[in-house]
């Protein structure tokens, strides 16, 4: 054992075939094979440039992903940026840097988009103020870590608490924080693929953006405008497979469920079992408008049960285990060991989220940048 590690760290951590060539001018080592493959197993360097990432069974959709509801009353949130824009008027040569916010509804796909002057978190509020007085309140928002958006939240939870504390506090912020009872969900950190619907609009916004600007620096209004035409655009893309029959030329989008009905509306009973006959004017526009959420319940609903990937359960992490902590911006031999110090079963009894210890700080991270032996 110990002349096949030494020959193992003098050919440079070298694999089972070469290790085993090289031992055989020398020794000749009853079941070499094998121990030559635990020596590397057990091998704190190699297993750090071999290991493969732990991985779970997708899990099952968020409830506002599936259930009908008003467009961006459940929506997430991402920014795109930085880009480059003219400072003052188009014959400028100064450039700036804005920001673009990216709001997705989770039930149609909806897509709303802010230009933003900078990070801050007053920016962004500013611009969530601005897309609530379009489209409507929200009642439960989906974002990432960023600090912008921990700001956000944390600046919107002490106007509640104002509201409630300081009498002498402005009236007018005290009636907007009470009107925006505003929920806000966090995904784990170092996890997009938990907000993939986000990411996916970002990747639609920045393809069409790409190849229309080019190296082009537009100003503030021009690049505003082209945003709000690419926003028409991806919200006239089909969410359902489109049919190949040609006297069904029709297919379902996310502007669909943009228009037509009133942001305050209240629920409307079931009219699609009724004959059209049998309606008046009015209660058949509402059956069309009703119809658009029978088609997004079989033919786009359905479409998203399937598993691209992830696709069989796997064994669940458990506490005190240890785990190498894989980081995108670092190579194998500065990943840190860590020890999960608790676990954050989902509503199927599966591990995707864990807690982790490093000396005295926790902190939290999805299964699928943790590397632990099988």
């Amino acid at each position: 054992m110990f002349i096949i590690k030494a020959e193992h760290l003098r050919l440079l951590h070298a694999a089972p075939q070469l290790l085993l060539a090289s031992l055989r001018l020398k020794f000749w080592i009853p079941r070499a094979r094998k121990v030559i493959r635990s020596v590397i197993h057990n091998c704190v360097t190699c297993f750090r440039f071999k290991a493969s990432s732990a991985n779970q069974l997708m899990g099952q959709l968020p409830k506002h992903r599936v259930e009908i509801s008003r467009p961006f009353l459940n929506s997430g949130v991402d920014y795109a940026g930085p880009f480059q824009i003219k400072y003052g008027n188009p014959r400028s040569k100064i450039t700036t840097k804005c920001y673009v916010a990216i709001f997705v509804c989770l039930a149609t796909h909806a897509i709303h988009i802010e230009l933003v002057s900078n990070l801050t978190s007053q920016a962004f509020l500013a611009a969530l103020r601005r897309f609530t007085a379009r489209r409507g309140h929200v009642a439960n928002l989906y974002s990432d870590n960023g600090t912008n958006f921990v700001g956000a939240n944390n600046e919107l939870n002490s106007l509640r608490k104002l509201n409630f504390h300081d009498k002498e506090f402005n009236t007018d912020i005290e009636n907007y924080a009470a009107k925006s009872q505003l929920k806000w969900h966090f995904i784990p950190a170092n996890s997009p693929h938990f907000g993939g619907l986000w990411e996916a609009a970002v990747k639609s916004m920045k393809y069409h953006l790409k190849r229309v600007i080019g190296k082009i620096y537009l100003t503030f209004e021009e690049f505003s405008t082209l945003l709000s035409d690419i926003q028409a655009i991806l919200n006239s893309r089909p969410i359902s497979t489109l049919s190949d029959d040609p006297s069904d030329p029709s297919y379902l989008t996310p502007g669909h469920f943009l228009i037509g009905n009133p942001l305050i509306a209240l629920p409307e009973p079931n009219l699609l079992d009724i004959k059209c006959n049998k309606l008046s004017s009015w209660q058949q526009l509402q059956k069309i408008r009703q119809s658009l959420w029978s088609r997004w319940s079989y033919d786009y609903l359905h479409g998203l049960q399937q598993r691209s990937k992830w696709k069989s359960p796997s064994e669940n992490l458990r506490p005190s285990l240890v785990v190498l902590v894989k980081e995108d911006n670092l190579p194998p031999q500065f990943w840190k060991m860590a020890v999960i110090d608790s676990v954050f079963p989902g509503k199927d009894g599966l591990v995707r989220v864990v807690q982790l210890k490093v000396g005295s700080t926790f902190f939290k991270r999805p299964i699928t940048k943790l590397l632990h032996c099988q």
